[in-house]
């Protein structure tokens, strides 16, 4: 009996818009009329209009870990990946783009669904800090130590990924 509520779990994890063959937009459950764009020459961030990179195809690398390349609208143009930055100057720790490197950890991000969230609902991490709002500071990733995840994301299926 207790395997079974995590079979659920691991299906949904592995479901269509984590497969690397679909893209995807993605929005902070709870947020309004906003979207996550990566920006031109900037950093992730939710807009309620068409700047950056709007599509996201998360491709997977194993061991729940995903690149998460980023295209302009319809899927055009080169990818560029998320990465994790630090500014090492007491600001929080944030995601920009990046030209993509599997090998690089700072682009390897967790995605796993998020507890008690609806279908395609994600908590998005990479080694450890979390990718959340800020009312300060927008999107930024945080280590939680032991309090909860405060921002999830819902994954919405966009159609076939680039042939990339």
């Amino acid at each position: 009996a207790p395997a079974a509520p995590a079979a659920p779990a691991a299906r949904a994890s592995t479901g269509p818009v984590l497969s690397g063959k679909r893209r995807v937009t993605i929005v902070r459950v709870g947020s309004f009329e906003s979207g996550l764009s990566l920006l031109d020459g900037g950093r992730l961030a939710e807009v309620d209009d068409d700047r950056g990179r709007q599509v996201f195809v998360p491709t997977p690398l194993g061991a729940g870990e995903y690149l998460i390349k980023a295209y302009y609208g319809g899927g055009t143009g080169k990818p560029v990946c998320w990465q994790a930055r630090n500014p090492n100057n007491g600001q929080p720790l944030y995601v920009a783009g990046a030209t993509c490197r599997a090998d690089d950890p700072a682009q390897r991000f967790a995605i796993a669904p998020a507890p008690g969230g609806g279908a395609r609902e994600y908590l998005v991490s990479n080694r450890w800090a979390y990718l959340r709002d800020s009312a300060r500071s927008g999107l930024i990733l945080e280590e939680l130590g032991d309090a909860p995840p405060v921002s999830s994301f819902r994954f919405n299926d966009t159609g076939p990924a680039p042939r990339r």
